[in-house]
């Protein structure tokens, strides 16, 4: 899953080496707000998952860990609404 999360990050931004660099790439000015936008939809169509509007946080995109920690709750998320029903 990280190898995919640094493949898509390095096609947004590809002057940048998400491999070096897997922290803090907000602060560090790595990804603005249109950046985002473009994660957000490539890892929905690459994860089959929704990311919802208040998920869009910069925690939650500021390393590689974080962006999988997203991925996976919203993975478990799907799996336990399938479970319901």
């Amino acid at each position: 899953m990280k190898e995919k999360i640094i493949e898509i990050l390095s096609d947004i931004r590809p002057e940048f080496d998400f491999n070096v660099e897997n922290t803090g790439f907000i602060a560090k000015g790595m990804l603005d707000s249109f950046d985002i936008i473009s994660l957000v939809s490539d890892i929905e169509e690459n994860f089959e998952i929704v990311i919802e509007g208040v998920q869009i946080l910069p925690e939650n995109f500021d390393s590689v860990e974080a962006i999988v920690s997203l991925i996976e709750k919203n993975n478990a998320n799907i799996n336990e609404a399938i479970i319901q029903e």
